[in-house]
């Protein structure tokens, strides 16, 4: 068993300063004709800085990988992984699920560890696109893979509660890499056992 222990705060956002945070809530508010001195508001400015904190820091982890001691060589896929971001051009919440695959070469990974990878990425402000590409490159540069694949199907609530205001559309990116990209059959198998031929 080899570990990597992953710090994300430290390689992606500083650590939130929640009592800056709620100064600024409340003066956001404010800003937007919210009282927030009233019995049902009062608390209003800090339950906001400490939930936009925990939207954006992702768990540290260590990822856990094995040696592929019994050579296996077929796809192995991860699906539903719960995906929580936020879209860095309005800061409002998206939504959905990422599936993820791989082709293992000399290591596997402990499976757990792909829902972590997700989240490291996720917990920022991000576009989908971007987020999509960035699980494949860290798993494919951190494992060594024969190839990587990731889909990841949102709701943008920048698109659902305001502007076209399209409830229920969905977004679905890919990201492929290795044999998955170059391999006709390979990227057919993935994409179909994630839903991509519906």
């Amino acid at each position: 068993m080899t570990t990597l222990e992953i710090r994300p705060r430290d390689t992606v956002s500083p650590i939130p300063d929640t009592v800056a945070a709620e100064a600024a809530a409340r003066d956001f508010l404010a800003a937007l004709g919210v009282d927030a001195d009233t019995p049902g508001t009062l608390e209003t400015p800090g339950r906001m800085a400490r939930a936009w904190a925990e939207m954006l820091t992702p768990r540290e982890f260590e990822m856990t990988t094995f040696p592929n001691d019994e050579g296996y060589d077929e796809l192995v896929v991860v699906g539903d992984i719960p995906v929580q971001s936020l879209c860095e051009h309005h800061m409002l919440p998206f939504t959905g699920a990422a599936h993820v695959g791989y082709l293992p070469g000399d290591r596997i990974l402990g499976l757990s560890k792909f829902a972590r990878v997700v989240e490291m990425f996720a917990r920022r402000p991000q576009v989908q696109e971007r987020l999509t590409r960035q699980v494949a490159d860290w798993l494919d540069e951190h494992l060594a893979p024969r190839g990587v694949g990731v889909v990841i199907e949102a709701g943008h609530s920048c698109m659902s509660l305001r502007g076209a205001r399209a409830t229920g559309a969905l977004t679905r990116t890919t990201a492929l890499s290795g044999e998955l990209r170059s391999d006709a059959a390979l990227r057919a198998e993935f994409l179909s056992s994630v839903g991509g031929a519906r």
